[in-house]
């Protein structure tokens, strides 16, 4: 009986080995395969400009010191909303932060806050003249990218050049190794989005332009809108 039942489960690891070779057959391994990407960009002037406007405020009182931030945003909002335009320029407030700050020995000694007002569009006269005009904040930071409309324009460019790059590549490989051409197996097509990009020289703004209401110098530059095409072939 012991002998049966050994016999048994052999019959049954055997069968289970032959299964497993069976459906490994059925899917060999990939020969002549090849993995490549292939890149293409295109260079445009950047046509969004953001300006990012903020203040300080300190004091021993916490209501006071949230209150004086909230008095000079409430002014700057007023002073962008008379030009706002969607697109052209867009208003938002951005971070707006309250703690407190200690001494040496560990003990609160007052309460220091910021705030922050971000305008933003295509129009770099509205948007720099309008930050010219605000008094009650500063020019923290001024950066340029791109917009949706601007990169849609040339997206299409790139991609006719990453699509004829990675054929040309594929075709080079294939003549390499000594085959006739290539058939595509599969293929991806990815397109990297452009941030915004700071311009360190023009992130300081003196108060007292500011004061006079001066346009913020403003100057855009390039950047690259870039898709890469990647995927595999079969050499043949």
């Amino acid at each position: 009986m012991k002998i049966a039942t050994k016999v048994i489960a052999a019959c049954a690891l055997l069968t289970g080995a032959s299964a497993i070779f069976a459906q490994q057959n059925l899917y060999p391994p990939l020969q002549n395969v090849v993995q490549l990407s292939a890149n293409g960009s295109v260079e445009i002037r950047q046509d969004l400009l953001s300006i990012s406007m903020n203040t300080t405020r300190d004091g021993p009182d916490a209501g006071v010191v949230q209150s004086q931030l909230k008095t000079a945003i409430d002014a700057a909002l007023a002073e962008a909303r008379k030009v706002a335009q969607p697109g052209q320029l867009d208003v938002r407030t951005g971070n707006f932060s309250l703690y407190p700050r200690y001494g040496r020995d560990g003990k609160s000694i007052g309460w220091q806050g910021s705030a922050e007002l971000i305008l933003e569009g295509r129009d770099f006269a509205r948007i720099s003249g309008t930050a010219g005009k605000i008094q009650t904040l500063t020019v923290g930071s001024v950066s340029f990218g791109l917009s949706r409309e601007q990169r849609a324009k040339v997206e299409g460019d790139a991609q006719g050049i990453a699509i004829e790059c990675f054929k040309a590549r594929a075709t080079d490989i294939a003549r390499g190794f000594g085959f006739a051409g290539y058939t595509l197996r599969e293929v991806n097509v990815s397109a990297v989005e452009p941030g915004f990009t700071p311009r360190p020289r023009l992130m300081a703004l003196d108060a007292r332009a500011a004061m006079a209401e001066t346009p913020v110098p403003v100057e855009a530059g390039k950047t690259s809108v870039v898709v890469t095409v990647s995927g595999s072939v079969q050499l043949k």
